[in-house]
Formats: structure tokens, C-alpha cells, sequence
């Protein structure tokens, strides 16, 4: 609805978040699961160092720091569709939603973003100690680094919202929406760089994917926390990841102000 003041989207974004915080048991489990996995891919990479003399533009130290960090904010990754959202659309549920004098993609996004906060704080947390204290996990290099990595891990929230928000939008136009979530699954998992730090990649890919908008999810806020990228260059990488946000909210509003015009539910 626009003009709307923010207020009972704030209101319902806590309320969300509150009632995810009790996930207390999956988080648990997510955490283990993610903590080992860090554990393969730090062997994985230090065989990689180890075994070539070549020079490597980030640092085994740095490229450390850098798994730790993507397995400690994995949640924070636009994976998939929330299970509800997608139940709610596809059984037409999604018209009490459009009862609410709300409009529909600013409170969708607000969900958005508490299901993406909730469980990676849950996560988080426990595993930045263990990587901290027992898994060579460093800390920023000084308090700039430190300031501009969460500028920029703001950014990337906001960013993997509009990216989960599309996902949710073209449910309207799929039957089950799968395809849609393992597409963006590899997408995001190649080209934000969590599989491979990007300035891993060959050196003709690396333009292709600094322009694209996945860079702004994980390599941007990660480099600038080991100090692969100078504090001095958050403005700019913050300008990007704020206009490709503004881009795809905004093909996800149009999209899904087409998709409600063409809704059925029980033949209406």
C-alpha cells in the first residue's frame, strides 16, 4: 500500500523474528552440520595452498576467514522460498493475506527478513566463537574493517531479501516453484562466491561477476572483512548492492502486482 507508514511492518517483522528465535533445536543442528563443513573446506583449500607455489591473490589466512565467515552467515543466504509462503499460494491462502490493509510485497519482505535474520543470529553467533577460538578464524585488521564489513553485511541482507522476494513472486506463475529455488540455489552458491571466492575465478570471469548483483550477497562484505578489500572502498560496493536491491524490488513489486491481477482462487 503505498504511503504506508513503516510502523506495522516493523511490528510484524518482530513478532516474526521473536517466534523464529525458538528454533532453537534446528539452529543446533544446522550449527554442527555447517561447522563441519567449514572444517572440509578449510582441508580442501589448504591443499590447494599447499600444493602450488603459484602466487594467489587472497592469502590462505584470508581465504580461512572467508569459509568461516560464509558458513556463520549462511542462513543469511537467499536458498529458498519460506515453506509457508509457498503453501499460501499454492492453496490460495494468500487471500487472507490480501485482506490485510497492508500491502503485500512490503509485508512479504519484512517476513523475508526476519526468516532470514532469525536463524543465521541463532547460528551465528556459536559458530563466530568456535571458528574465533579453535578454527583460525581472525578478526578484522582494525576498527574501519570492522565497520565497513557490517555496512556492507547490511547491505547484503537487504540485497538476498530482494532476491528471495522474486524467488517468492514467480510462485504465482509455477506450480510448485522447485525449479525456481534449485536455480537460484546454484546461482547463488556459484556466483556470490561461497563456493569460490571470486577473486579466485579466472580473470576473464571476474568483471562478468563483480557487475552482477550475487557478488553483493557474500564476497562483498567478506573481503572487506579479511582485508582483501580496503575499508575505503565500502561506499562504492555499498552504492551497488543498494542499486541492485532497488532493481529487483522493484521488478518484484511489478511482478507481483501482474501475478495478483491475474489470481484465481476457487474460480473468482
Amino acid at each position: 500500500m503505498a504511503g504506508a507508514p513503516l510502523g506495522p511492518y516493523r511490528s510484524f517483522f518482530a513478532a516474526r523474528f521473536r517466534m523464529l528465535l525458538q528454533y532453537r533445536g534446528a539452529a543446533f543442528g544446522g550449527m554442527v552440520t555447517q561447522v563441519v563443513f567449514g572444517l572440509i573446506l578449510v582441508m580442501v583449500y589448504e591443499a590447494f595452498y599447499r600444493s602450488s607455489d603459484a602466487a594467489q591473490p587472497m592469502s590462505f589466512a584470508e581465504v580461512r576467514s572467508y569459509i568461516w565467515l560464509g558458513q556463520a552467515l549462511l542462513a543469511l543466504l537467499p536458498w529458498n522460498v519460506e515453506g509457508e509462503l509457498r503453501v499460501m499460494i499454492r492453496t490460495g491462502g494468500v487471500a487472507y493475506e490480501l485482506l490485510r490493509p497492508l500491502g503485500l510485497y512490503p509485508l512479504w519482505f519484512a517476513r523475508t527478513l526476519a526468516s532470514r535474520l532469525a536463524p543465521a543470529t541463532l547460528r551465528a553467533v556459536p559458530i563466530f566463537a568456535l571458528a574465533l577460538a579453535f578454527f583460525g578464524l581472525a578478526l578484522p585488521l582494525s576498527p574501519a574493517a570492522a565497520l565497513s564489513y557490517l555496512v556492507a553485511t547490511a547491505g547484503a541482507v537487504a540485497l538476498g531479501a530482494a532476491f528471495t522476494m522474486l524467488f517468492t513472486v514467480s510462485l504465482l506463475w509455477t506450480v510448485s516453484g522447485e525449479g525456481i529455488t534449485q536455480l537460484g540455489t546454484a546461482l547463488v552458491t556459484l556466483l556470490s562466491g561461497m563456493a569460490v571466492p571470486i577473486p579466485l575465478f579466472p580473470d576473464a570471469l571476474r568483471p562478468v561477476l563483480e557487475f552482477l548483483p550475487f557478488r553483493g550477497l557474500v564476497d562483498t562484505p567478506f573481503r572487506l572483512y579479511v582485508g582483501s578489500l580496503p575499508p575505503s572502498a565500502v561506499l562504492p560496493l555499498l552504492g551497488h548492492q543498494l542499486a541492485w536491491t532497488a532493481v529487483l524490488v522493484t521488478a518484484g513489486a511489478l511482478a507481483m502486482r501482474r501475478g495478483l491481477r491475474r489470481l484465481e482462487i476457487q474460480g473468482g
